[in-house]
């Protein structure tokens, strides 16, 4: 009797042990919700969903954002496709779990990450997909090998998408694994592995080499070579797929930042400008010298969208056509030193660039010894806006390019005013070289520009168009010397009523704090 009390114990023990064991499992589910069979993940449950799945794909994404929108249509459709397979699709909001995403180093832009057996410190990055076929893509190449991508070039010879083909003497030799470690990189691209002498003979070229193909059109072919790296390769096949030039729009954005060459030349034009068709011919022919070296994108000035990236390089419309190199790396920019956007100029531009002659475009050159002691003052970023906007003082500056002939033409005229002007103590003329400093100020009109800033608190600035004399000049001058007289007596009542009422209720503060005493 007492064994079989002592078992029905032990047996109840054991049922309790079950139900606790199954218990945190219920609770494990209920903490992590799912919405069409998506994990939404926390900080509270990342750990345990990686300790749960095996594979893990999760898409760290950000609301609002054209990339972020993009990215997570893919990641969608991709789910529905991955339903009840042995990958598990997650998201995490980068917004609202900002801890969660600095802790997976998660914090910039949309990000697809694989992470395996519970691993969260070695995820791996998924290429950011233009669909869910990408994702899918991705995903296959990673489980399978180069054999899968051997195909019959002669049934999709009239295809429009763009193929990267493969052909090798040996499947075996290391070319090929480099050449399928680039496919699994790159899942939007069709890649194709092929042995066909054939097909390959009517090209002109021999085996171990990597074509690019469009509609059976040769656009370029890359011979492998025991010393060619993945990385390599993904640089010529992503440089080759663009052209030579790609306009710069909300479309290619992501293309032109995420692409492997991290040098660029920006050309900012007017697509309805009349020297638009001679300039882009010259920048396109340019190009064609410079690939997997620079990669040159245009910018259309007249294109309102544009407005951030303008914004960014301190260009205004007015401005173009004009080319700036820039490295994404470290963010200096280069503006060509020229008025003359033609094939040579440009060429030995890039070329200077690359050698590291050209010289950088700073925020502001350095201050010149004895700046302010000649008649016309050499202003700088720095000492722009101080001299400018100082209300004791009208000043009259030439913003110019020292390239530019117009712009060189108009020397001896500042200087003849100068020394016009010399004994007139409230005058200060003075110039600043434009294509080496930013010049933030709200200015319209082509350089060389001429702008008065007038003696007031109000920081104005009047632009002179009218004749390219000394006389007129003066006129000019005194007329807007005369009209910010007067607006100055109003500005300076203005200014004492006001520091009089602040006087007076500080006063009054005073006394209230006196009563409370």
């Amino acid at each position: 009797m007492r064994r079989l009390l002592l078992l029905g114990v032990t047996a109840l023990c054991l049922c309790m042990f079950v139900v606790a064991d199954k218990q945190p499992d219920r609770q494990a589910d209920k903490s992590s919700p799912e919405t069409d069979g998506v994990l939404q993940l926390k900080k509270g449950n990342f750990n345990r969903a990686l300790r749960k799945h095996k594979q893990l794909l999760v898409h760290f994404y950000a609301p609002l954002t054209r990339e972020g929108h993009r990215v997570s249509n893919a990641f969608e459709g991709a789910a529905e496709e991955l339903q009840g397979s042995e990958v598990k699709l997650a998201v995490i909001d980068q917004n609202k779990e900002k801890e969660l995403a600095k802790e997976l180093n998660a914090t910039g832009l949309p990000a697809i990450r694989l992470y395996l057996s519970g691993d969260k410190h070695n995820a791996i990055d998924c290429p950011l997909p233009q669909s869910s076929a990408s994702i899918l893509t991705w995903l296959k190449r990673r489980a399978g090998s180069a054999t899968d991508l051997i195909a019959d070039l002669i049934q999709s010879e009239a295809s429009e998408e763009l193929r990267v083909v493969g052909f090798f003497k040996e499947l075996d030799h290391d070319y090929v694994q480099v050449f399928y470690a680039a496919a699994i990189e790159l899942p939007d691209l069709n890649f194709v592995v092929t042995q066909d002498e054939e097909v390959i003979s009517k090209y002109g070229l021999t085996h171990d080499v990597v074509l690019l193909l469009k509609k059976s059109e040769l656009i370029q072919a890359y011979k492998m070579m025991p010393q060619t790296s993945k990385e390599e390769l993904i640089i010529f096949i992503t440089v080759y797929q663009m052209d030579p030039v790609t306009e710069y729009t909300g479309e290619t954005a992501t293309q032109i930042l995420t692409a492997p060459v991290l040098n660029h030349a920006l050309l900012f034009v007017n697509k309805s400008s009349s020297d638009f068709k001679d300039i882009h011919m010259a920048f396109s022919s340019a190009a064609s010298a410079f690939r997997l070296k620079i990669l040159f994108v245009f910018v259309d000035v007249d294109e309102p969208r544009n407005g951030r990236i303008m914004e960014y390089f301190h260009v205004r419309d007015f401005e173009a056509p004009l080319i700036r190199l820039i490295n994404l790396t470290d963010h200096v920019t280069y503006q060509l030193p020229s008025d003359t956007l033609d094939l040579q100029t440009i060429k030995t531009f890039c070329q200077s660039y690359l050698e590291g002659k050209a010289k950088p475009k700073m925020q502001s050159e350095p201050i010149p010894e004895g700046w302010d002691k000649q008649p016309v003052k050499e202003l700088v970023g720095t000492t722009l806006e101080q001299v400018a906007f100082n209300p004791n003082k009208t000043v009259f500056v030439l913003f110019y390019l020292p390239y530019s002939h117009e712009s060189r033409a108009v020397f001896p005229l500042w200087e003849e005013l100068a020394e016009a002007l010399k004994e007139r103590e409230d005058v200060v003329v003075a110039r600043i070289d434009a294509s080496a400093n930013d010049i933030n100020l709200s200015m319209q009109g082509a350089y060389p520009s001429l702008c008065l800033f007038p003696a007031l608190h109000a920081e104005r600035v009047v632009v002179y168009r009218g004749k390219k004399k000394v006389k007129d000049l003066i006129k000019f001058l005194d007329k807007e010397m005369k009209k910010a007289k007067k607006e100055r007596v109003k500005e300076d009542e203005d200014r004492r009523k006001y520091i009089e009422a602040i006087k007076a209720e500080e006063a009054q503060k005073a006394n209230e704090s006196k009563d409370e005493l």
